[in-house]
């Protein structure tokens, strides 16, 4: 896959032509910028839908379930797992612009499962300071899945829990596979 703003495929991010990656992103912006036409779009979407999942650079998420833009809100993190923040988004994005569905992705081969909260320890040692935050790893994606289905299901701030859904995409195979939310 290639973006407008991809790389050469022997060059380095850091050695790329043309300055920095941001540099290269932000011309990649320019003319993007020079062909768009405001689409006189509302931020509510369309399909009344906040999807959560990871960061992973993998995850092409409209190319995979097929939106556009302006169908969904996204909201990505490292892991797709359901934090305080999160929370904090899809409250916005319930109550404030409409969606009712909440679909969660995480995926295989995770960066998180193989971490630990250690990590923040490291952190820690390192800087002197450690992370207000939680690493919030795990061993079983399922599992971790369903805790996040949890978290959205309980949370007294989302007042549309009806419709939640929990993924693993697979990132071999481009596949979703539903978590059943009670095993």
């Amino acid at each position: 896959m290639t973006t407008s703003a991809s790389l050469p495929a022997d060059s380095a991010p850091e050695a790329s032509v043309g300055g920095s990656v941001t540099d290269r992103l932000v011309e990649a912006n320019q003319r993007y910028a020079a062909k768009f036409a405001d689409p006189g779009m509302d931020a509510r979407p369309v399909l009344h839908v906040a999807i959560v999942a990871c960061m992973d650079a993998r995850l092409d998420l409209h190319a995979a379930l097929g939106l556009e833009l302006g169908d969904c809100h996204t909201i990505r993190n490292a892991g797709g797992v359901v934090t305080d923040d999160t929370i904090r988004s899809l409250t916005i994005s319930q109550r404030a612009l409409g969606t009712r569905t909440v679909i969660l992705i995480h995926h295989t081969g995770c960066g998180l499962e193989r971490l630990t909260e250690d990590f923040r320890h490291e952190l820690e040692d390192e800087v002197g300071q450690r992370p207000a935050w939680a690493v919030e790893a795990f061993r079983d994606v399922d599992q971790d899945v369903r805790q996040s289905m949890q978290r959205v299901r309980t949370n007294p701030f989302l007042p549309h829990k009806d419709d939640v859904r929990g993924f693993v995409f697979d990132v071999h195979t481009g596949l979703l596979r539903e978590i059943d939310p009670s095993s």
